[in-house]
């Protein structure tokens, strides 16, 4: 079942990026939603906790047959079901989802698992900090990046 949280910050104009977080630790979940919160990203993120979610958010199935598509997918790798790199390769073999930009938020600094999602269609490798100022230093630099500096579709 998704989770959705409301990080709207009224202070901009923009309309909100939906986030859509790949996550099976309900503690990262807490973290991430706070650290969007705590910089300010203007954004609407929808959690899942596993492979097999993500893409039944993205197709609209079951529990999630109206959740919204996302401008932006935050993925964790190592994940229950399907993992990380499954799940890129699904999208990035689907013309209608293959233009959601994937960012792997996730622990290891493997430099397989970074070429492999590189080569899977990944927009993004980010290692995700423990200490949580330098989470929200990530979240705010992904922030800013994916709703200052990119255009993407609508």
């Amino acid at each position: 079942m998704s989770t959705a949280i409301d990080t709207h910050n009224s202070k901009t104009s923009a309309r909100p990026l939906s986030i859509l977080l790949v996550e099976d630790n309900p503690g990262d979940v807490r973290l991430t939603h706070e650290a969007l919160k705590e910089c300010g990203v203007n954004s609407t993120m929808n959690a899942v906790v596993d492979g097999s979610e993500a893409i039944k958010y993205l197709y609209n199935e079951g529990p999630y047959v109206d959740s919204p598509r996302p401008d932006l997918i935050l993925l964790d790798l190592n994940l229950p079901k399907k993992d990380g790199r499954e799940v890129i390769a699904c999208i990035k073999k689907d013309e209608k989802l293959m233009t959601i930009p994937i960012v792997v938020l996730t622990t290891s600094n493997a430099e397989g698992d970074i070429l492999k999602v590189y080569d899977l269609g990944a927009n993004c490798y980010m290692a995700k900090p423990i200490d949580f100022n330098r989470f929200i230093d990530v979240m705010s630099s992904i922030g800013d990046y994916w709703l200052k500096w990119v255009r993407l579709p609508s």
